[in-house]
């Protein structure tokens, strides 16, 4: 299958909100998925969506041990999808949605193939705590590319205010408490992310160049889910509160 027309059947069922065509499933490989996915950032933007920047998936071992994939991915990012918390989802809009617990970094300073972890670090112009709100359209793992050129799950990401980065600052120490309708669920640091967010910035530039893209001044940056993701149920309220930066938090009504 060609990738515009891989990429357009993924767009058609990203808008109608339905699973993707069985004419898609096993269609590609990893590295032809992400080209499909490229293609449909330029769809998108082709009907006037803008883009907003990149999300790093399945960051800690968490993450990988419950979605069955032992490796990091990637997925942009839309102005569109781009809340601020406290907000309301309408859960009837939504297909199997779930939500996970990340910073969200904003870049001051571009970044171009391998870059050094403090390269990365001096980058960094501003963190937010944030939520990504995921869709899953089958089982992750089974059927990996399929899953990397639909975006990777990504839906929406909501963002709390951004603070500037600090010299100093080690987002491995920063702590997040998640919980739902009220109830705490679990704690993780920061380090839970391959060993700093830090580090899904210095992956992301290197992957990005192996597609001839870079990362550029005010890109936003998911850096991955410090816990495993969660499922959400309609009416329920989730909150994920970081140290030093603050909460977000979404009701899912």
């Amino acid at each position: 299958m060609q990738t515009e027309q891989a990429a357009r059947l993924v767009h058609n069922a990203l808008m109608q909100n339905t699973t993707f065509p069985d004419s898609l499933s096993r269609q590609f490989t990893l590295e032809q998925a992400y080209d499909v996915q490229f293609e449909l950032l330029k769809q998108r933007e082709a009907v006037a969506e803008t883009h907003a920047g990149w999300k790093v998936g399945l960051t800690s071992k968490a993450m990988q041990q419950q979605q069955g994939v032992p490796e990091p991915c990637m997925g942009h990012l839309m102005v569109e999808g781009h809340l601020t918390s406290p907000c309301r989802l309408e859960f009837d809009t939504l297909m199997a949605p779930g939500f996970e617990n990340e910073l969200c970094l904003r870049l001051g300073q571009p970044l171009v193939g391998e870059v050094s972890f403090d390269e990365a670090l001096n980058a960094i112009e501003a963190v937010a705590p944030a939520i990504e709100v995921i869709e899953k359209r089958g089982v992750f793992a089974a059927d990996l590319p399929l899953a990397f050129a639909g975006n990777s799950q990504q839906r929406a990401f909501v963002t709390g205010d951004f603070h500037p980065m600090s010299t100093g600052t080690d987002l491995a120490e920063i702590e997040v408490e998640v919980s739902v309708n009220g109830v705490s669920q679990e704690r993780a640091m920061g380090a839970e992310v391959l060993g700093s967010p830090v580090n899904s910035v210095v992956w992301l530039a290197e992957m990005l160049a192996r597609y001839g893209r870079n990362l550029k001044p005010g890109d936003l940056i998911m850096s991955g889910s410090f816990t495993k993701q969660y499922p959400v149920a309609k009416g329920d309220r989730v909150c994920a509160e970081f140290s030093q930066f603050g909460r977000v938090e979404i009701e899912f009504g």
